[in-house]
């Protein structure tokens, strides 16, 4: 079989990532999330973060690369993934999945909060539906999406916008990346001597 399909998928991947790259918007979207974030945890907040599918598991990066160490070792950072399967079981049988969510943080967030709200679409109901209790309670809200224009941009505070084409898995390629780059500048304003010797 020839490496072909190989290398057009990384020319792909390379394409989407020199787009985020010239995208001077998102990159400033990123920065604002990060800050907002940052001055969240300093001010004793906490931050939740959601998705369905690969948006969850990468919900779930996000909070253990807060909770434990990214690069070097540094207190943890109060951070949530809303992934308790029995939580999900329960609302999801009680109420409609697309309540998943939103109840969590109805039950257990607190003005001053942040969301992280994850969906490639920017439709996902339940993330939706997640957003919408988080203003209603004074939680801020980040928006990680593939498109503009959707549900989920309209209720964010800072709507990261990644341009990674057709296809959910380059926008969720991307997503990645803007994830880990949240952490580090959260991480640069909380713990800036974890970057002393660059």
């Amino acid at each position: 079989m020839s490496t072909e399909n190989v290398r057009s998928a990384l020319l792909e991947a390379r394409e989407a990532l020199n787009n985020l790259i010239a995208s001077e918007g998102t990159l400033e979207a990123v920065d604002r999330a990060g800050e907002l974030m940052a001055e969240t945890i300093r001010a004793g907040g906490r931050i939740f973060s959601c998705g369905n599918g690969g948006s969850l598991c990468d919900a779930m990066h996000f909070a253990e690369e807060m909770t434990g160490r990214y690069r070097k070792n540094r207190r943890p950072y109060s951070a949530t993934a809303i992934a308790d399967a029995s939580h999900l079981a329960c609302v999801a049988n009680d109420f409609g999945y697309e309540e998943v969510f939103s109840r969590y943080i109805e039950g257990t967030a607190r003005p001053g909060d942040v969301l992280l709200g994850i969906t490639t679409s920017g439709t996902s109901k339940n993330v939706v539906r997640a957003a919408e209790a988080a203003k209603r309670m004074g939680v801020k809200v980040v928006a990680l999406t593939g498109k503009a224009g959707t549900p989920i941009t309209e209720l964010a505070d800072v709507a990261i916008v990644t341009p990674g084409g057709r296809y959910a898995d380059r926008v969720q390629e991307l997503h990645i990346k803007c994830i880990h780059i949240l952490i580090e500048l959260v991480e640069r304003r909380l713990n800036p001597e974890n970057y002393a010797d660059e």
